[in-house]
């Protein structure tokens, strides 16, 4: 039976977004070898949402962001670290969102649900 889940980034810089996971993020890695991290991550779920050719998530695609119970302590903890965010903190409904810049120049979702988990 299924045990968990596996998710996978890629970037043009594994090594820093590596570096940026366990330093900044403070996720808890092993090194299977030659600096590769296998990171533990805390509680997860998982949406299936339909798929909307006209804002870049046609069928098949998929997703991984984070969430956090309390989005502008997160926030404000993470640009303490350096972390640099896309926009302001938005209400998309389903919860509190914005996006910060990982390594690799791509963005990542963070959101403070509004639904109970």
């Amino acid at each position: 039976m299924i045990k968990g889940v596996h998710t996978m980034f890629y970037s043009a810089d594994p090594t820093g977004l590596r570096e940026f996971l366990r330093d900044k993020l403070g996720f808890r890695a092993t090194d299977v070898g030659d600096g590769w991290l296998i990171f533990r991550l805390p509680e997860a779920d998982m949406g299936c949402h339909p798929a909307d050719e006209g804002h870049g998530a046609p069928s098949g695609t998929h997703d991984i962001s984070f969430y956090c119970d309390d989005i502008y302590k997160t926030v404000d903890e993470l640009k303490a670290k350096g972390v640099n965010f896309k926009g302001e903190i938005e209400d998309h409904g389903y919860g509190l969102v914005t996006h910060f810049l990982v390594p690799g120049d791509f963005y990542v979702q963070l959101y403070q649900p509004k639904y109970t988990k």
